[in-house]
């Protein structure tokens, strides 16, 4: 479609313009959600030490290796080790040393009996044992110190979101503090004569005002910190009032509505000098503006302003498109992209001409061997349809090539939550 941009060229702009935030160290208790900005590298062996796998007895192989049911060997007990001690208790010849589950393994020791390849088992294993079964091998069920990471190892790259795999990980490399990526402070301002707080009684021409609350939730989800939600009227001295307010204490201002081709539009009237305003070759979401307010003529870098439209749906596919991956990049995160897979359409639906499709969507999961895909909405895309939001949980990413989605047909989906 003539005179639209690609929304390859519109994310290209959006990310040319990101400069990271700086880093800061902070507590690993404190780091659910955040970006590592440095490789994280183990300060410690895991495990620490050879420690055993089983509750049972720390033994000297050769001693058990004969093991039977009909052919026991007996062992005497010299010592017992609970998790956390550091004894290291010399074994001899027909010596054993009941052990605990992460216990360290004694010097002398060079397999583990459990207490199940025993006769007595725990009930009787503080004096003399008897041992039916052989371990398999030389060193069966102990962890050697090491085996998963030494010292210096490379857990994780920088670039990646910690969660509590990752975090657990470094804590159990004996990392206390992590350095990421800062949160970047966002702004979320909503336009519109038309908008009323949710829950105040409604005039002719009046709507419940739901996209901060849309895009503040969103901008929390992808890491940011939200500075400021406000909700503003087609008054552009007040937008611009409001504009000079922010930026110097925010790194992005999103605003939805007023950005489109109508008389009305404040946040394009007020902002045309600072931001660039297009059309894009999808759907919803065809109008978008964006720039930089900087604080300084020679500044690197400043705030970034997003204009998103103000319909609910639009706003909420332009900010997964556009506002989610600058808010990644600027936190230092190097995957700045949903996950995605291709599912099969459980119903048909019709596409728009010459333009990407973003269609909210469910996914049916109860054949766990065939997901499918439906509109979240018997409406389809209609970028007004916010009640729709509410099941949705990916969206259906169909080309700007194809006319119409047949049941059957692979379809890639955005996993967005």
């Amino acid at each position: 479609m003539s005179g639209l941009r690609t929304v390859e060229e519109q994310r290209a702009e959006v990310l040319a313009a990101v400069r990271p935030l700086p880093g800061e160290r902070i507590p690993v208790a404190a780091a659910t959600g955040r970006t590592l900005r440095e490789a994280l590298r183990t300060h410690v062996d895991i495990p620490v030490f050879d420690n055993s796998a089983m509750d049972g007895f720390a033994v000297r192989f050769a001693d058990v290796v004969a093991a039977a049911p009909d052919a026991p060997v007996r062992l005497r007990v010299v010592a017992d080790l609970p998790a956390g001690t550091a004894l290291d208790p010399p074994l001899g010849p027909g010596e054993a040393a009941r052990i605990m589950t992460g216990s360290p393994v004694p010097a002398d020791a060079d397999a583990i009996v459990p207490f199940e390849d025993t006769t007595g088992g725990l009930a009787d294993s503080l004096a003399e044992i008897a041992v039916r079964r052989a371990p398999a091998r030389v060193g069966a069920h102990i962890r050697r110190r090491g085996e998963d990471a030494v010292v210096g190892d490379e857990l994780l790259p920088a670039g990646v979101e910690l969660g509590a795999f990752q975090l657990s990980a470094a804590a159990a490399a004996g990392i206390p503090d992590l350095l990421v990526g800062r949160r970047p402070r966002v702004a979320v301002v909503s336009t519109g004569d038309e908008l009323v707080a949710p829950g105040l009684p409604l005039r002719r021409g009046q709507i419940p005002e739901s996209n901060s609350e849309l895009l503040a939730g969103l901008a929390t989800a992808a890491g940011a910190e939200v500075a400021r939600r406000a909700s503003v009227s087609d008054d552009e001295r007040g937008l611009a009032a409001l504009v000079v307010e922010l930026t110097g204490g925010v790194d992005a201002v999103v605003f939805s509505g007023g950005v489109s081709a109508g008389a009305y539009e404040v946040v394009k009237n007020t902002l045309a000098g600072a931001m660039t305003f297009s059309k894009i070759a999808m759907q919803p979401g065809k109008p978008q503006g964006f720039g930089v307010l900087r604080r300084a003529p020679d500044a690197e870098s400043g705030a970034l302003l997003f204009g998103l439209p103000g319909n609910p749906v639009s706003a909420a596919v332009s900010f997964e498109v556009f506002v989610r991956p600058a808010l990644l990049a600027l936190q230092g995160r190097t995957v700045l992209d949903r996950a995605v897979l291709r599912l099969p359409a459980a119903s048909g639906w019709r596409t728009p001409p010459g333009r990407r499709q973003y269609l909210p969507a469910a996914i049916d999961r109860s054949d766990p061997a065939r997901w499918t895909l439906r509109p979240a909405t018997a409406g389809g895309s209609g970028s007004h349809l916010v009640g729709g939001l509410a099941r949705a949980e990916a969206l259906a990413v169909v080309p700007a090539d194809v006319d119409e989605v047949a049941p059957g047909d692979l379809v890639d989906v955005m996993l967005i939550s």
